[in-house]
Parts: structure tokens; sequence; C-alpha cells
């Protein structure tokens, strides 16, 4: 199974955005999304799973969950838009792998055996960064990460 990782559209998505999420079989949306028409156009690829980020304010925005907890091929993943805002134990609630996103910057690393991803903007790069979103591959209980840089 192949995931889409994607963060920080701030109501655009580009077609290379797209492109790189196109072999997703679901895509996560780790916040700050603002416009309903990024998940719209996610949504002609694969099922979206979004969180609110904290310029998600208009109505629509607030109406997404600020985190979400999922399970993909005995995986458990848990979304939240910012890292420093985490809430559980990760490795205590048996969560294998947090999905973030709020830096613009794309960082995988593992702590304590759990994967913390994130894909970094893929509408506005910060620090030098260049846009980008991030697909994980689960295979047989293997968890494979990969940043997709967009420029």
């Amino acid at each position: 199974m192949r995931l889409g990782i994607i963060s920080d559209t701030h109501g655009t998505i580009t077609s290379r955005a797209l492109q790189a999420l196109q072999n997703a079989d679901h895509i996560l949306h780790a916040g700050d999304i603002t416009t309903p028409e990024v998940i719209r156009a996610l949504e002609t690829i694969a099922p979206v799973t979004a969180i609110r980020g904290n310029m998600d304010h208009s109505q629509w925005g607030r109406n997404l969950a600020v985190t979400d907890m999922l399970e993909f091929n005995g995986v458990y993943f848990y979304m939240l838009h910012n890292l420093h805002a985490l809430d559980i134990d990760p490795k205590a609630a048996g969560v294998q792998v947090v999905i973030s996103g709020h830096t613009h910057q794309s960082d995988i690393r593992t702590i304590d055996g759990v994967l913390y991803f994130n894909p970094g903007s893929a509408s506005h790069g910060r620090h030098g960064n260049p846009e980008s979103v991030g697909q994980i591959e689960l295979n047989n209980g293997r968890i494979v990460p990969g940043i997709i840089t967009l420029g």
C-alpha cells in the first residue's frame, strides 16, 4: 500500500503535487488546507483523510478534526498539524507513525521506535526548503518513508 502525505497547501494544489501523489492508495493531509477545493482535487486521485491546521479558520476548516488515529495494513498512524502539540505518548498508544506538518520543512526521523514524518509544504517551502510532499510504502509490516521534491 502506498500513502501520499501532504501538508500546508494553503489553498493551492499544483499539478506537480497532484502528479507526485498520483500512485497513492490513500492520501493524508496534515492541515493548513484553507479551502475545500484542495481536498476535492486530491480526491480525484484517492480517498483523503485530512485534519485541521492553524490556518483552517473557515467554517469548513473548523469542521475538521484536530487529530486523527488511523490504521493501514496493521500500522497505526497519528496525525496532527503541529508536532509541538503532540498530546499522546505514541509508543505507549501503539502508534508506529506520527504525521505532522506546520513547519514547511520536510523531516523524517525515528525516535524510540516511532517514525515521525513531516512532508514539508506542497505550496510554500521555508528556510530554503523546496516545496514537497511525501509517501509511505507499507509492505508486509515494513514502513518505507520518502520525500518527493516538487521543484
